[in-house]
Order: structure tokens, then C-alpha cells, then sequence
């Protein structure tokens, strides 16, 4: 395997991870209603066979004023499954239904449960973070194996390993910016 290949498909899984965080981050809670706390929300729809769907492809959902989230149903007789994956999820927001539309008031969170989300968020990202590592590990890997069996020169393994550490340093920062955003987005009332 050449060297370029084994560092573009580092750069895919570690680029993949950074996407991956941002749409987690998306969906976490910051005391604005925002459709995005339920877009990717999984829904198991009776009427469908009980399959897992998103709720955008089930609801169009809005922010018809800055608390409250509005979840309009296109087919009426899927209100009751999104309304119990809303209850049953983790954002911590009690639905109100009238039988045509589901409202979510976001409450404003209190400094206690803004910590909390400031440290989930940390977590998720300690999650990819761990993922870009693993990712520089196998590149690594692949790399002193190229050069065990003689197809790349040690001059080119060593640039390649240094080609790598870059890389590396590059999406933690991106994480590590992307968290301080979230944190601060989180904790400002």
C-alpha cells in the first residue's frame, strides 16, 4: 500500500470522526429551541413496520418562537410513536400534544444541569478524539509494515509517520475548538 493511500484513508477516518461530533453537538441542548435537539431523534413507527426512522422524514419540525419547538406530523397517525421517542429519549423535555401537533417547551436550564451538558460534551468528544488515535494508529501500523516488507524506503516511513502526527494534531485542535464553541454556547444564559 503506498504512502498516499494510507494517508488519505487516515485523513477519511479522522475527517469522518469530526463530522460525526459536529452532528452529536448539534443535538446537544443549550437553553434555545432549536430543531436540531429532535431532527436525528430515531422514531420506531407501528405503522411502518416498527422500523427506526429520523423524525425529519416523519415531521417538519420548527421553532415557531425562541422556547418552543413545534413537530407537525405529515401522516397524523405517527403523533402517538414520536411523541413516546420524545419521552423516551434524553433531552429532558415533556411533549405537549393536541392530537395535531406535538410542542416541546425547552425550559431554561438551570447552572447545575449546564454543567452537566458542558461535561457531556467534553465526553462525546473524548469519544472521537479516541477515534482520531485509533485512526493514527492503524496509518502507523501500515506504514512500519510497508516498510518491514522492504515496498517503502525508511526516509518515506519516517516522513510518513510525521505526514500522520500533522494530521493528527490538526483534528484534535479542530475537536478541541469545536468544544470550547459548544461549552460556551451551553453555559451562556
Amino acid at each position: 500500500m503506498s504512502l498516499s493511500s494510507i494517508s488519505s484513508e487516515a485523513e477519511q477516518a479522522m475527517e469522518k470522526a469530526v463530522s460525526f461530533l459536529k452532528a452529536e453537538f448539534r443535538g446537544v441542548r443549550t437553553g434555545r429551541a432549536s430543531p436540531a435537539l429532535v431532527d436525528q431523534m430515531k422514531v420506531k413507527v407501528a405503522s411502518y413496520g416498527g422500523a427506526p426512522m429520523e423524525l425529519k422524514a416523519l415531521a417538519t419540525v420548527s421553532v415557531p418562537e425562541p422556547t418552543m419547538v413545534l413537530i407537525k406530523p405529515f401522516d397524523p397517525g405517527t403523533l402517538k410513536d414520536i411523541e413516546r421517542a420524545i419521552q423516551e429519549s434524553d433531552i429532558g423535555i415533556n411533549p405537549m400534544s393536541d392530537g395535531k401537533v406535538i410542542r416541546l417547551p425547552v425550559p431554561p436550564l438551570s447552572g447545575e444541569r449546564r454543567e452537566q451538558i458542558a461535561n457531556q460534551v467534553k465526553k462525546m468528544a473524548e469519544g472521537q478524539k479516541i477515534a482520531l488515535r485509533n485512526a493514527r494508529r492503524d496509518a502507523i501500523q501500515q506504514i512500519d509494515a510497508a516498510k518491514k516488507a522492504g515496498d517503502l524506503p525508511e526516509d518515506d516511513a519516517k516522513k510518513g509517520t510525521e505526514q500522520i502526527d500533522k494530521m493528527i494534531k490538526k483534528y484534535e485542535t479542530e475537536i478541541d475548538e469545536m468544544i470550547k464553541s459548544k461549552q460556551k454556547e451551553v453555559i451562556e444564559v
